[in-house]
């Protein structure tokens, strides 16, 4: 395990994360344990996530008609 040494935090900062983590039942030295842990865990991507949720309902299937034409060209030039 690594030990880290955070100084210079705000009174503040220390006081609402003594409130939060007695709101989750565990020490401050916890509390601050969980939020770096979430902080750096790897996000599913979204695309994925949704995928996963419609899943376990057995999916949707989805009729894509053919592209009949070629997409506008769209202009960003100055107006």
């Amino acid at each position: 395990m690594v030990t880290i040494v955070v100084r210079n935090l705000d009174e503040g900062v220390k006081q609402r994360l003594r409130v939060r983590a007695a709101k989750h039942g565990r020490s401050m030295e916890a509390e601050v344990r969980s939020i770096l842990e979430e902080s750096v865990r790897e996000r599913e991507n979204f695309g994925v996530a949704i995928i996963e949720a419609f899943r376990k309902h057995g999916g949707v299937e989805l009729d894509i008609p053919p592209r009949t034409e070629m997409p506008r060209v769209v202009d960003f030039g100055p107006e």
